[in-house]
């Protein structure tokens, strides 16, 4: 016998705000930049206002997911860092594009991108690498992200292996650790309305810049 689960009986009404075209910019990314200046300014702890769910396909057509924390913005996209070795990385590597999700409970939004991804020049990663606490620099050379070890055991003594030899050292990048930037093609921004009729604007990139048109709920 299947056991069934349901939660048909937890309806919830968005009330927070609303998304409506006279509100809304003409430049998707000024409109990222607000949404989340304000959902750093009202989400508390344990939520993280820069957490952000990264969907990627590998060479045989298997979607994956995995939350990321989103590391800045330009003109030029989304970014974020991680191992060039690790599964996100070699998905990437042979499928450059990706989807992002931000979901922010308190003003009830989500947020989808969509777009191609291109790394981040050694430069710029050095530079953000450089910035990050000593024990995370530590941590990025004593870990082979997604590979499989024999235990926290192992784990461990890699790190005291990086924390000697980078004693006297500032630790440096590791070769295969680095930044992405994602691409926005596309940007979706949803805000939860009452009795499910809620509000999708979604930005497109065309030759003339951002295309905006209204979703269905």
């Amino acid at each position: 016998m299947h056991e069934r689960f349901h939660l048909s009986g937890m309806r919830r009404q968005y009330q927070v705000s609303e998304l409506l075209e006279r509100q809304a910019p003409e430049s998707a990314l000024q409109l990222l930049h607000e949404w989340l200046d304000q959902a750093i300014a009202s989400e508390a702890p344990p939520i993280e206002a820069n957490a952000m769910t990264l969907a990627t396909v590998d060479a045989k057509g298997q979607p994956h997911c995995r939350v990321v924390l989103l590391k800045g913005i330009d003109e030029r996209g989304l970014l974020f860092y991680s191992h060039y070795g690790s599964g996100k990385g070699q998905e990437l590597a042979s499928n450059p594009r990706a989807a992002l999700l931000f979901h922010w409970p308190t003003l009830e939004r989500q947020l989808r991108i969509e777009g191609e991804v291109e790394r981040v020049v050694a430069q710029e990663a050095d530079i953000y690498f450089a910035n990050r606490p000593l024990p995370s620099r530590l941590a990025c050379w004593a870990s082979e992200q997604s590979q499989v070890i024999g235990g926290r055991e192992e784990l461990e003594a890699r790190l005291e292996i990086a924390q000697k030899r980078f004693m006297e050292v500032e630790p440096s990048r590791p070769a295969g650790w680095g930044g992405f930037r994602v691409v926005p093609a596309s940007l979706e921004f949803w805000q939860g309305r009452p009795d499910r009729l809620h509000d999708r604007l979604r930005y497109r990139r065309d030759s003339k810049g951002w295309c905006r048109e209204r979703l269905a709920p």
